[in-house]
């Protein structure tokens, strides 16, 4: 069972960043810098970008999120879904999936993302992002046993999941996702762009994205 801290629930607030509602912060100083590895991170790090839809669109779609964030749980799947059927099925779009821990609760945060990390590394960005989408759905249980629960179905071994989580294995993915991140401006969670411009939105909605969606298809 997810066990927020009082930490990431101030974090959890709702923040704008120009006008980008969400999760709210984002500078370097919340990784904290002693954090202790429970185990040794695996090798070819940092990973390849997760990417949905056809990787040669003109149009591509780049969202930063947090798994422990509630405004990225309602991105997920109020709008993420909509962005797919009508921008990803016929390759409009490129979707790429960064990682960016604020992090709203200090364990989950990173262990999820890691969880992520681990069926991307073993079974492709497909099924990433199939599971990206069930530890949305399952916010509120994310813990150990979830991890490896949740990978029912999918060609990866449930336990190899449930070590990469809570030791963290793809930190350093993360970490590298999520420092781009701060270089590329981003304040808070989910943040997407459009063609390397910022959505701004007052509340997490699918018009803001389509509509900066239709505005770069224009003007390409």
């Amino acid at each position: 069972m997810t066990r927020f801290t009082r930490r990431g629930l101030l974090a959890a607030t709702v923040g704008t960043v120009g006008a980008i509602a969400g999760c709210s912060g984002g500078s370097s100083q919340s990784e904290p810098a002693g954090q202790t590895e429970t185990a040794t991170p695996l090798p070819g790090q940092p990973l390849s970008t997760p990417v949905a839809g056809d990787p040669e669109a003109d149009v591509t779609v780049a969202v930063y999120e947090d798994y422990a964030c509630p405004h990225c749980a309602t991105y997920a799947e109020s709008v993420f879904p909509q962005v797919r059927e009508d921008y990803l099925t016929d390759g409009t779009v490129r979707y790429e999936f960064y990682d960016f821990p604020i992090p709203v609760d200090e364990t989950v945060s990173w262990q999820a993302a890691s969880a992520a990390r681990a069926v991307q590394d073993n079974s492709g960005a497909e099924a990433f992002f199939t599971y990206s989408k069930r530890l949305f759905a399952n916010q509120n249980q994310l813990g150990p046993d979830t991890y490896a629960d949740l990978t029912e179905g999918l060609d990866v071994d449930g336990e190899t999941v449930r070590a990469a989580a809570t030791g963290e294995l793809y930190r350093p993915t993360v970490s590298s996702d999520r420092e781009a991140g701060i270089d590329r401006g981003v304040q808070g969670t989910p943040t997407v762009f459009v063609d390397d411009e910022p959505v701004e939105w007052s509340e997490i909605a699918y018009e803001p994205v389509r509509s900066a969606i239709e505005d770069a298809r224009s003007d390409g």
